[in-house]
């Protein structure tokens, strides 16, 4: 998969090493996420979840990818591709930069990035959502998604599954 293709409107590619800096002034900004999931955010932090795989997945199957207008990177996804089986992308992380946030930016790349994994094969989109974030959950079910009913303990917080069909 070419991450480029997620989005017409902004530029789309996988993140790097180089790129730690902007994920982290991006994250820091959107201190309601840390609430709910902590701890907050470092630079460490981030190197470590650009590599984070499931089990089961390689690394040719997750894309870190930064959403850009012009320069300036306005949105971070972890996408792994064919998870948790082969007709699903898992959503691991989506965030938007502050300043972006309430205009339509996350619900614009959001629908480009799933009309592309349907266009790739997959039938499913899955996330989870930090229980207790309001702000999280009402932007997924706005977006479509749907809770599964199921709820996973990750330790600091426990994750709500949500679902959509592509």
């Amino acid at each position: 998969m070419e991450p480029a293709g997620l989005s017409s409107r902004y530029g789309a590619r996988r993140l790097c090493d180089s790129d730690v800096g902007a994920v982290y002034r991006l994250s820091a900004g959107n201190p309601i996420f840390y609430k709910y999931c902590p701890p907050c955010v470092t630079l460490e932090s981030i190197r470590e979840y650009m590599k984070v795989l499931p089990p089961g997945k390689s690394g040719e199957d997750k894309f870190y990818v930064g959403f850009f207008d012009g320069s300036m990177l306005i949105a971070v996804m972890d996408l792994i591709l064919k998870y948790p089986n082969d007709e699903t992308a898992f959503i691991g992380l989506f965030m938007v930069d502050s300043a972006s946030q309430g205009k339509g930016t996350g619900t614009a790349i959001i629908e480009e990035c799933l009309c592309f994994l349907k266009r790739q094969g997959l039938r499913r989109a899955r996330l989870g959502f930090a229980k207790g974030n309001c702000q999280s959950e009402a932007f997924w079910t706005k977006n479509g998604f749907v809770r599964t009913g199921e709820e996973v303990n990750n330790g600091s917080y426990t994750a709500v599954v949500m679902e959509r069909v592509l």
